[in-house]
């Protein structure tokens, strides 16, 4: 039986196999992953189904939604129950839904499936906190590093392999081999993941309340949430219309749009030395610089703006998105680190708390690119990044409230 995080400061345990990091690290990847197949693929969608680019963008939109309340709802219970009965049921409820978006008839089914998608594919963060309970504490940030580089690679080359078998096999097929790679992984984990001992005894609804006492008195982990939500809007606008910018202004396919996750996926490769530079210098500094970064990478886009219809705009536009990459996910890493140390006894719910802020600007932000796209086009979408990431920048720079801890929330 594994031992509780409680117990874990006390007692050593055995070092977690590198197959089982790997697994967990995969399955994490696999999970995000499922959020993000969509986005190049609209296009392709809009066509199959004859819809124009406003209706198509709130395919992302309910995904985004499903992920957000997944994260407020499912993601505490970690604390309550064996994680890896929640994995294992998340895991199984992801294939299901996945095969079923491909085999949906009609937009409205792929629509309700995508929601249902967001919500399982949450799981992403049950593996998490799981890789953590299994490593002993002088090595947890290194396994954890190594599991949420795997995450953020899923959602990067999510894109690229989406683009690429929805240009050469139709949309539908990613969702059969996702769903096909999804429940083969759960198999895996069936096997391979031991029990886990729940670390709270508190009830479901006390469970629930303890995430708003944890919000109400920690000024850290509010602005952290409030600031990376910005700057996930300003992601998840510009991911969410590049596959239509791409198609109306270079007539290209998805699998284009699915390229640039490999540019993106430059900042996924650094982020374990995010983590260290957080720790050597700060995580409030590296919030500053990371949204700096990103805040500029989309200005410069702005300026770019005018040579659209050229043949520079593509190799500028793939520059900036490893930079902008670069700085969401640099905020991301040192927002963990900074709600971590501030509530070191709720880890759990304060990520949830963390990432649902994320989310939410992520559907935010795929609601509005949607319709700016529709209306005023790709330069109004970069204006919008710019503008939110500059909004995340200024938060970062206001002076620190005074938080009131609570350790009655375990």
């Amino acid at each position: 039986m594994m031992k509780s995080m409680h117990d874990t400061h006390n007692t050593q345990q055995p070092a977690i196999p590198g197959y089982l990091i790997f697994m967990l690290a995969l399955t994490a990847g696999m999970a995000v992953a499922s959020l993000y197949y969509c986005q190049p693929l609209l296009a392709l969608l809009g066509n199959d189904f004859h819809l124009n680019s406003a209706t198509v963008g709130t395919l992302p939109t309910l995904t985004q939604a499903g992920y957000a309340l997944g994260l407020m709802l499912l993601i505490p219970l970690g604390d309550k129950f064996d994680r890896r009965h929640v994995i294992l049921v998340k895991g199984l409820a992801l294939a299901t839904a996945l095969a079923f978006t491909a085999v949906s008839p009609g937009l409205a089914l792929v629509l309700v499936a995508s929601f249902i998608v967001g919500i399982t594919a949450t799981m992403a963060q049950d593996v998490i906190p799981a890789a953590a309970a299994m490593t002993d504490s002088s090595q947890r940030g290194r396994v954890v590093g190594q599991v949420m580089t795997g995450l953020l690679t899923g959602i990067l080359l999510s894109r690229v392999i989406s683009g690429f078998i929805g240009e050469w096999f139709g949309w539908r097929s990613v969702y059969l081999a996702a769903a096909a790679a999804m429940l083969l992984v759960t198999i895996l984990l069936w096997r391979a993941l031991p029990r886990f001992t729940p670390a709270s005894t508190l009830s479901v609804g006390e469970l629930y309340r303890s995430m708003f006492s944890l919000l109400a008195t920690h000024a850290k982990l509010q602005k952290a949430a409030v600031a990376q939500g910005l700057l996930n809007a300003a992601f998840s606008a510009f991911w969410t219309t590049l596959a239509l910018m791409l198609y109306q202004n270079f007539h290209l396919g998805s699998s284009a749009a699915g390229l640039f996750g490999l540019a993106g996926a430059v900042g996924a490769l650094t982020a374990p030395f995010f983590g260290k530079a957080a720790d050597r210098f700060g995580p409030q500094r590296m919030t500053r610089i990371g949204a700096l970064l990103t805040g500029v990478s989309f200005l410069l886009m702005l300026f770019a703006g005018s040579a659209i219809n050229t043949t520079w705009y593509l190799p500028i536009l793939a520059v900036l998105t490893v930079s902008f990459d670069m700085g969401v996910q640099m905020c991301l890493i040192s927002h963990q680190t900074i709600i971590y140390n501030t509530a070191p006894h709720a880890m759990s719910r304060a990520n949830a708390i963390l990432l649902a802020g994320v989310f939410i600007g992520m559907t935010s932000g795929s609601l509005v690119a949607s319709q700016l796209f529709s209306h005023w086009g790709w330069q109004a979408v970069i204006a919008f990044a710019t503008l939110v990431s500059a909004l995340a920048l200024l938060l970062r720079l206001l002076p620190e409230r005074r938080t009131m801890i609570s350790d009655t929330v375990i």
